[in-house]
């Protein structure tokens, strides 16, 4: 059991959260309608879910879901990019899109340069540049 084929985010919204991700920030999808049940959205490697919160904790249990809550679950979510200029233009394209940047870009302790975004649900997102970062031919980070 070594990979992730798909990747949930529970959203408050479906229509801001759709808007945000494809029409604003490009991800891609198949998807037309700006309110449905749930959508997927086409990522290197892995699939990329929006679906409605409430819906999200149902579906684990009916009899007992989730507590829902808001703030930070130790979890966050990276955007590697291939050089250093990239992570000012995607948290440019994040703030227009009406993301709330948590950190602006700067150096890391590791030798890297990365910033951080959260969007519309809290969900923080990474974007981040590394000096030895290398890429196969389909966008995937090689380690």
């Amino acid at each position: 059991m070594n990979k992730i084929t798909c990747i949930c985010l529970g959203v408050r919204n479906m229509e801001k959260s759709i808007q945000f991700y494809r029409d604003k920030l490009g991800f891609l999808t198949e998807e037309k309608n700006d309110n449905p049940t749930v959508v997927f959205f086409n990522t290197p490697g892995t699939k990329f879910e929006l679906f409605p919160l409430e819906l999200l904790a149902q579906d684990i249990s009916k009899d007992a879901p989730p507590e829902i809550c808001s703030g930070f679950g130790g979890f966050t979510l990276a955007y590697n990019v291939k050089q250093k200029e990239d992570v000012e233009k995607v948290i440019e394209v994040a703030r227009s899109a009406g993301a709330k940047i948590v950190k602006e870009p700067q150096d890391v302790f590791w030798g890297g340069y990365h910033a951080y975004f959260a969007d519309m649900d809290g969900y923080y997102w990474e974007v981040v540049w590394g000096p030895d970062f290398k890429f196969d031919e389909n966008g995937m980070l090689i380690f």
